[in-house]
């Protein structure tokens, strides 16, 4: 792994630390989601430091240099963030349209006890 890699990961690694901090203190993510991302900086940090330990990773997985695993295992992690995030995405569709569902029903129901109170002072 070239020097250049080396140092580029590194900072981006920091940047994004930085960053996930910043939005936890800012309470725009939540710690679960962050720690995602803080795991994904550390790997990337750990590559750097210890460029030996992602040398035999790559031979290990077979890939041609370093930086084609390296690469290879950042894609992985975010198909797998990506698809997690998708399923919560629908989770959370799925009931946001179930309370949009029991809202309107409430307000239905409000509704008739509400002209039913309107027809009893009449009689």
């Amino acid at each position: 792994m070239t020097t250049v890699l080396r140092v580029i990961l590194i900072l981006m690694s920091l940047l994004v630390l930085l960053l996930m901090m910043k939005k936890i203190r800012q309470a725009k993510a939540q710690i679960e989601d962050s720690m995602f991302w803080v795991f994904f900086a550390l790997l990337l940090v750990i590559f750097s430091v210890f460029p030996k330990a992602a040398d035999w990773l790559s031979g290990l997985v077979g890939t041609m240099s370093t930086a084609n695993f390296i690469f290879l295992l950042m894609i992985f992690l975010l198909l797998v963030k990506n698809f997690s995030m998708s399923i919560r995405i629908s989770q959370l569709e799925t009931k946001m349209k179930e309370l949009v569902q029991k809202i309107a029903l409430d307000d239905n129901e409000a509704e008739k006890r509400l002209k039913e109170q309107e027809k009893e002072p009449e009689k």
